[in-house]
């Protein structure tokens, strides 16, 4: 599956989980099992390593993603933030931090979630929000293999 589409699902998923913070295991078996077969396919989707990886990591440090959000989203605090625009900004977070996806891929995957799930305004927040952090980045974290 294509990471872009597994990011779609971590949103998703994680939109359920900030509103009702139920255990992973059950928001992924009830996303997954909401999804229609469609008519090519006899069976339903199967959930996605990434987004499954994403989903568990986001969740697993979420703290330090929201105090890292925080600091550099302006005269917002998080539990003011909309939901998808919070949870878009943790997943890209997430991703800069922990994987090898390039930032520039990361946070222009983000301001399509963004786009397509909230709106204009989100988008222009997220940019923001995620340039900032990226221009912190390089200083505290070595690049892997360094």
């Amino acid at each position: 599956m294509a990471r872009h589409k597994a990011r779609e699902q971590t949103l998703q998923m994680l939109f359920e989980w900030d509103l009702r913070r139920r255990p992973l295991d059950e928001i992924s078996r009830g996303y997954y099992e909401s999804l229609l077969v469609s008519e090519d396919s006899v069976a339903k989707p199967r959930p996605d390593a990434f987004a499954q990886n994403l989903l568990q990591g986001v969740t697993g440090e979420v703290t330090t993603l929201d105090e890292l959000i925080a600091r550099h989203a302006e005269n917002w605090r998080i539990e003011r933030m909309p939901t998808v625009d919070r949870n878009v900004l943790r997943i890209a977070v997430y991703e800069m931090l922990r994987t090898d996806t390039p930032a520039a891929i990361v946070i222009d995957e983000a301001l399509e979630l963004a786009r397509r799930f909230a709106g204009e305004e989100s988008v222009q927040f997220v940019n923001g929000v995620l340039d900032a952090i990226r221009k912190e980045l390089p200083a505290k974290l070595p690049l892997a293999g360094c």
